[in-house]
């Protein structure tokens, strides 16, 4: 197990941080920073807190680096449908079906979906049942094969946005469950080009005889102090042309509600 003095260093280095940019930012001297560092000095909770707030650590791995300092965990995960949770789940609740009819889904730090609107299972009537099977991932379901990838025309802007998007998650906090995925799905291949979108790059899914052109906002907690809630994000699309618009309004039967993944 690492120690607390390797995990900081660690969380240092991939903030391209030195001793001293962190201790003029923690407000401490860089002398107690290279203590502990090296083991010299064993930093108390707050300290150990005060240097992971400034680093950006995440939640799940500020809890790693109070268990290496010899301090009980922080933060608690529970599952989105724990009763401590149950504010936050019906926030999620709402914002996804105030989107309707339009699509919208909830889905964790490695894009696995926990929770839809009723406008997302048409899209799924489709889908190989192998990528039906919790937890459905969202990466997979968009660019496998046997899932979404065969109806959406611009396929390889869709995978670039994916792997921007995946990057960014990786370069803020190393994960080797995303990581697996990243390299599974996402790696450049010779036909990715840049998109000459000009204001941002849509989706465009040829589905019901039609093509419809979407494009996507994230939504993620403000202040959480639980792991699970740290994680959760919610995207919602929304139509990109009237035509598009025409479509979701008139949807025909099937929708049912949020749906749990």
């Amino acid at each position: 197990m690492d120690t607390i003095g390797e995990l900081l260093r660690q969380w240092r280095h991939h903030r391209r941080l030195s001793q001293l940019d962190l201790a003029i930012a923690a407000d401490v001297s860089a002398r107690h920073v290279s203590l502990v560092e090296t083991g010299k000095s064993n930093p108390s909770a707050a300290m150990v807190l005060r240097l992971a707030d400034q680093l950006d650590v995440p939640l799940r791995d500020r809890n790693r680096l109070l268990l290496a300092a010899g301090f009980a965990p922080r933060y608690a995960e529970r599952p989105l449908d724990d009763d401590a949770l149950s504010a936050a789940r019906s926030a999620v609740e709402r914002v996804l079906r105030a989107h309707e009819p339009y699509p919208a889904l909830a889905f964790d730090r490695r894009w696995n979906i926990v929770m839809t609107n009723r406008a997302v299972g048409p899209f799924l009537a489709e889908v190989d049942p192998e990528l039906l099977r919790p937890p459905v991932n969202l990466l997979r379901l968009g660019l496998d094969p046997r899932g979404l990838s065969r109806l959406v025309v611009n396929l390889a802007d869709v995978r670039a946005v994916f792997r921007s998007r995946v990057r960014r998650q990786l370069a803020a906090a190393p994960d080797p469950g995303l990581a697996a995925l990243y390299r599974d799905l996402l790696e450049p291949g010779p036909e990715d080009a840049p998109s000459d979108a000009d204001v941002m790059i849509q989706m465009i899914v040829r589905f019901g005889g039609r093509e419809l052109r979407l494009f996507s906002t994230i939504t993620t907690f403000g202040t959480p102090l639980d792991i699970t809630l740290d994680e959760v994000a919610v995207e919602s699309y929304y139509p990109a042309d009237a035509e598009s618009a025409s479509w979701f309004e008139n949807p025909g039967p099937g929708l049912t509600g949020p749906v749990p993944a």
